[in-house]
């Protein structure tokens, strides 16, 4: 796996991580708020689970093979709890060149 495709790869699911949390947040306020219905819970609850373990196995192998400190690699994990905080990571982790492939020759 080269680093370029694991850059890209945590991007895309940093992103969907943050709109299943999203989806998640809308559906617990219609359950809870309104009280009148669960659809939205009932489907992106799942959804979230999912991408959020998807998010977590991705991390884990962009730390690897991007040669993220542990200190990022913690971050990047704890950045899955906060709703949006993955692209606050992904923003950061780019800015900083944590994400960045290497040049090529």
């Amino acid at each position: 796996m080269n680093s370029r495709t694991v850059a890209l790869a945590f991007r895309a699911v940093a992103v969907a991580e943050a709109l299943s949390w999203l989806g998640l947040l809308a559906g617990m306020y219609v359950k809870y708020v309104p009280e009148t219905s669960e659809v939205g819970v009932q489907v992106f609850g799942p959804i979230h689970g999912a991408v959020f373990i998807a998010y977590v196995v991705v991390a884990l192998v962009a730390a690897r093979v991007l040669g993220w400190s542990r200190w990022t690699a913690l971050l990047a994990l704890a950045a899955s709890i906060p709703p949006l905080a993955t692209v606050v990571f992904e923003r950061w982790a780019t800015r900083t060149g944590r994400l960045a492939a290497p040049a090529r020759a």
